[in-house]
This record gives structure tokens, sequence and C-alpha cells, in this order.
């Protein structure tokens, strides 16, 4: 086993590679950039080296700078964890030629399937079932197009060199591939420095199914059965589930055997993920007619690895440095078996109403389930952040990665639901809530599973308000009085307790919620006790308020419904968390003066910080509502700013490649009057 090895990633990885070694007794060397000098994973790995500026290409894709600060100090292999130079040819040569153990497969075997195309040809040598498509070398756009017209819409559009679901389209008629080639090939180049394409047909109901393999340097292989990854935006996981629902023992080992066939013919060392797409012909209740297709082999450890610790009772870390360190695999295939269910949910800083777009900002507020972190247990939190840290646009917008574990998948779901609920993040828009409404659907509770299982249940999982304007009005109302009694001394004066000499005391309050004006009147009984009176007419909710405070927040009564709530007050929003679900409401201070900003009918500002990648339009381009204007690039994906009406381009303000802060105007357009 080595003495000390250099983990040559950030955050959450970095964190779960340097856990095994701590338990093995191995010494962790991180490396960091500027923006992440007071990161989590330098101070849990033993020594640190700084390589560079915030931006990846300045740092964590510098692999001469990583070679070097594991040279000097002393590290014998470099861990690559996932992205960045996981999967980097040319860097697992360096690190051979520096006299260092790559932590991963060889360079080869990385070249053999890094591109697409050339990996299809391969898996077709070793009679792994392909899906229909164009693989080949000739990139001209027109020869793409004819190939996409023969292979029948609706095609996909992937990055030969493209990896988590950057570099990918969907194409639907003919008319929009022209388009939706540009896209993907500018994503391409920027993602990975490679603009060849693939063109394959787009499979109806597909579900993501892969299949965890390790090899030794011993020749032996396994398979360590399969994931489902179908829940999907954006073509990148959401949730993942072990073992895959559905999945029948025979499918099962023809799928495992066909992933093994794959590692071996690359001569595969280490742990590796091979991705097929799963036909379902006869429905989602027909299992065993379940084809599968070939689709891309990953040369590294998954993101989604811990459901496969997690039903095998096994470190995957561990094994990748066994094998590294020349050790055979610790099981062969008969040794291996399936124990329980699993499901990962992955927390990421975005904002799924908003399509989904990355958000910035600090944790505020970072409370986690009881949990264990990087190891097997019922509930696990794998995260490379702590309260008070930021993300920022940098880097991956993956917050931490939610596992839980039962003995079936319904006990699993059950803990999945609990957990989210009890996780509170405050400071950055987050999919915590999605999350937990994509598992409570009728589609994922069923295992009814494909590709496109969230947008067939957008109605449930979009602009959805789980909480209501009563119950986050009364839990707002017990916080503030909770904070005023804390604040109360020895001087009967100072206590807010609405006591009177006579008659009773009135207090009004005023909110904002749900982008709608509310009131809420509380009445100070006789006797102490509090009646609570939120909203006006019909929609009126009135009954008697009761609360203490408890270890994780209030202790709720009001009209007749009793929870528990947890209330963080930012500025003057109150962010309420609930059993059900959460959401936020304004306190409207009724001393401060009332005012309404001006409309800015024409301002169209960028929505994060990021790069401008390109514009559509120019100064004096008549447009219409919804017609894409600009591109912006962040957080490795791009996103189209379009028109908010109709109107006229008065000027560019910035020139594609320039970098812009939140809230940057982009460009001034000039609002069509209303007829």
């Amino acid at each position: 086993m080595f003495k000390k090895i250099l983990i040559a990633n950030r955050g959450e990885i970095a964190c779960r590679v340097a856990a095994t070694a701590k338990r093995l007794g191995v010494k962790t060397v991180a490396v960091y950039s500027d923006a992440d000098a007071n990161a989590k994973h330098v101070a849990v790995c033993d020594e640190a080296v700084h390589i560079g500026g915030s931006a990846p290409k300045e740092s964590y894709l510098r692999w001469e700078r990583i070679i070097a600060a594991a040279q000097a100090t002393g590290a014998q292999a470099i861990h690559p964890g996932y992205g960045f130079l996981s999967e980097n040819e040319d860097f697992a040569k360096a690190c051979a030629d520096a006299g260092l153990v790559f932590i991963g497969p060889p360079a080869s075997a990385i070249n053999a399937m890094g591109l697409k195309a050339e990996s299809k040809r391969l898996m077709e040598q070793a009679q792994v079932p392909l899906v229909p498509g164009y693989h080949g070398a000739d990139q001209d756009p027109a020869l793409l197009q004819r190939e996409a017209d023969r292979i029948g819409y609706p095609v996909l559009i992937k990055a030969s060199a493209g990896g988590g679901g950057k570099g990918m389209r969907a194409v639907d008629k003919a008319e929009d591939f022209a388009a939706a080639l540009d896209s993907c090939k500018r994503e391409a180049i920027n993602s990975f420095g490679d603009d060849a394409v693939l063109v394959e047909k787009y499979v109806q109901r597909p579900r993501h199914i892969e299949i965890q393999v390790f090899g030794d340097t011993h020749g032996n292989c396994v398979y360590l059965f399969e994931r489902d990854c179908s829940v999907q935006r954006r073509h990148q996981k959401v949730l993942e589930e072990a073992p895959a629902p559905g999945m029948t023992p025979e499918l099962r080992a023809r799928m495992g055997e066909a992933a093994v066939a794959a590692a071996r013919a690359v001569n595969y060392v280490g742990a590796g993920t091979v991705e097929f797409i799963v036909e379902q012909p006869g429905g989602y209740d027909a299992p065993e007619q379940m084809k599968f297709y070939f689709m891309e082999m990953n040369t590294r450890l998954q993101v989604e690895h811990p459901v496969t610790e997690a039903i095998t009772g096994l470190d995957l870390v561990e094994w990748q440095l066994r094998v590294a360190s020349g050790e055979p695999l610790p099981l062969q295939q008969e040794d291996l078996r399936i124990q329980g269910h699993a499901i990962e949910a992955r927390i990421c800083a975005e904002n799924p109403d908003n399509n989904f777009l990355p958000a910035t900002g600090a944790l505020n507020v970072y409370a986690l389930p009881e949990c264990v972190t990087f190891e097997r247990g019922a509930v696990r939190v794998d995260s490379g952040v702590r309260q008070g840290d930021a993300i920022s646009p940098f880097y991956d917008s993956m917050v931490a990665k939610l596992i839980v574990h039962g003995d079936t998948r319904e006990q699993a779901l059950a803990r999945l639901d609990e957990a989210l609920a009890q996780t509170h993040i405050v400071g950055l828009a987050t999919n915590v809530q999605f999350l937990r409404r994509v598992a409570r659907t009728a589609s994922f509770a069923k295992a009814k599973l494909d590709t496109a299982l969230i947008p067939r249940e957008q109605a449930a999982l979009f602009h959805q308000e789980s909480v209501g304007l009563p119950l986050a009005a009364a839990a707002a109302v017990a916080q503030t009085l909770l904070r005023e009694r804390a604040s109360e001394g020895v001087d009967p004066f100072s206590r807010r307790d609405g006591f009177h000499t006579h008659g009773v005391v009135q207090r009004r309050f005023e909110f904002e919620f749900g982008g709608e004006h509310a009131k809420a009147l509380l009445t100070y009984e006789r006797g102490g006790s509090l009646h609570l009176v939120v909203g006006e007419g019909a929609a009126q909710v009135a009954g008697p308020l009761a609360f203490s405070a408890v270890a994780q927040g209030i202790e709720l009564q009001f009209s007749g419904q009793r929870t528990r709530a947890a209330v963080y007050a930012q500025g003057e929003v109150d962010h309420v968390f609930t059993p059900l679900g959460a959401t936020q409401i304004t306190a409207i201070d009724l001393l401060a003066h009332a005012g309404e900003a001006a409309a800015e009918g024409g301002r169209l500002t960028a929505p994060m910080p990021g790069k401008v990648v390109s514009f559509a339009v120019k100064a004096g381009d008549a447009v219409t509502k919804g017609q894409p204007l600009a591109v912006m690039e962040a957080m490795k994906m791009e996103h189209t700013i379009a028109a908010p009406a109709d109107g006229v381009v008065q000027e560019l303000l910035y020139a594609p490649g320039d970098q812009v802060t939140e809230g940057a105007e982009l460009l001034k357009l000039v609002v069509a009057e209303k007829a």
C-alpha cells in the first residue's frame, strides 16, 4: 500500500478519497486554487499545495503543476477523482513518465474509451450491443445532417470526447439539426478541447442503467452490479439507485457480462463504469422485454459510487488504492452479493423553477440530518463544503450527495424523504425540495422509470408551494415572538407578552408571500393564549396559536394543525422548513417607507457570473418575445438569454469572451409599446 498520495481534485471527491486514505493509514496531499484556499478538502488532507488561479484552466487542469506538487511532497501516486483530469490520457502518461502511479486505468484504456466513436467500434468487435448511429471521423456538417436524416428523428448529437451531459443535444426534426450541431460543437470545444460529435438514434422510453466494473493487473475483472440513473435533467443525473428496479437476474447477468467484456476489450484496470441505454418496448411493467445498448464507458470513479458501496458493503476507493498498488481484487464475482436498496440524491446549488439555473452564494445555513460521512450507513452525506463556505461560479454546482440505504426500496424511499426534509440550506437556491417532489411522484415511487420522468411529471415538480401562507405566516409570527421573548430582561416593562390591564391587545403583521401581499392579525387574549388570523375574505384562516422552542426549531400548533418548523431569518426574509416542504415569507416593516421601484422594461442582465459566449443580434435588430439574444457560459453549462418582449436592440454592452458579474447589463432593448 502507498504511504502518501496526492489528490488531484477538489470538493467532495477530494474529501471522499482522503477519508478512505486516512482509514488505511495513507497520508494525503491536497492541491488548491485561489478560490479554494480555505476549502474543506484543504483542511482534511495532511498537506496542501497551491497550484494557481481560480479558473480550472489556471489550476486543476494544469497537470504539470500537479505532478510537480506530488514530486515535491514525496507522494507516490495521484488519485484524479472525477472530472478535471480523471479521464485525461496525457495526464495519465505524464504521471507514469514522472515515476508516479496514476490511480486509474492505463492511458491506453482512457484513449480507447475516451472517444465515443472509437469506443463504439471496439464494442462492436467485442459483440456488445450498440444503438444505431453514425460514429465516423468525417465531421462535415452536411454529412452529419444526412446521417441524422438516414437514422430517423429524434436523434441525439453527442460530443465524441464528452461526458457529464455536456456537449449533448436531442433533435426532434431535421430543420433544427444545424443549430443544435453548432451549439453542441461549441460546448464540446469549450469543455473538452475537441468538437467532434457522433449522431445516434434517440431511444424512446429509455432507461439509463450502468454497470460498475473493476479490473486488476492480474487479469481479474468483475462487475459490482448495476445502478439506475434514469432520472435526469439536461442529460445530467438527479437521482441514482441500486439495484435497478425491475431488473431480472437474467438481464443483470447479461449486462454484467457485457460490461466485463467491454472492460477486457481495453485491458481495463481499476474502477470503471459501463453505461447502457435500456429500451422498454413492452412498457414499464415488462422488464423481461428490455433491450440494452452500449452508450459509453467512464474510465474513472463515478459520482454515484456510494449506492454501489451501500448494496455491496465495499469501499470502492479502497479497492482503487489496493489495485493501483499492485494487489489483486479482494473478491471474485461469485463472492459478490446485493444487500438491500440504496438511493442517492445530488443536492445542487440551482433553481429548478428557473430552468435549473446554477446559483452562487454563501451557505449561511447548512444543516444536515443525522448521518455518517464517506462510509456506509442508513443515511450518508458526502460533502466538500461547510456552513459559511461559498459556492463559486468557477466549479460544479453540486453541494452534497445524500445517500440512503434500506432493506427494501420502500424503506429507502421513506428514509430519503425524511432526510431531505431535515436538510436545511439557506443563502442560495438549491434543488432539495425539488428532489423531494421527484421522489414522491407516482412514476418514481412505482419505479416507472425512464429519462423523460421529469418532463412527464412536470406539473407536480415545478412552481409548487407545499407549505402555504397560513402555516408560513404562523411560523414567522412564532419565530418573531420567540426572538422578542429572548430579548426580555428582568424589567417587567421589557416584556413582550401583550399584557394589558384592560381589554385585549392586537398586533398586525404584514408579509409578502408568493409575490402577493398578505396580512395577519395576532390577538393576545386573557390568560396568555394567542389567536391568529391569516389572510382576508374567503381565504382567511383563523385559530389558536401555540408554540414552543425545541432543539430542531419550533413545535407549532395553528388552526388544528400541529407540526415542527425551523425558521431562519435572513434580513427580512424568513426561510421556513417543515415536514411538508420549505418556503420563504418576507416580513414587511410597517414603519418603513413603502415605495415601488420603477420598472426596468428593457434591461437584460446576467443571471449569474460567467462568460459571454455569443450574441445572436446586433444593434438595430428588431426582436420578438422569447427570441434568443445571447449565450452565456457559467459552471460548465451554456445558458440562453431570451427577449422578454418585442422590441429593438439599442446597444450591445459586452463582446463575446468578456467575463461579467451577476446582474451586469448585457444589452439594451427598447421595448415596443403595446398597441
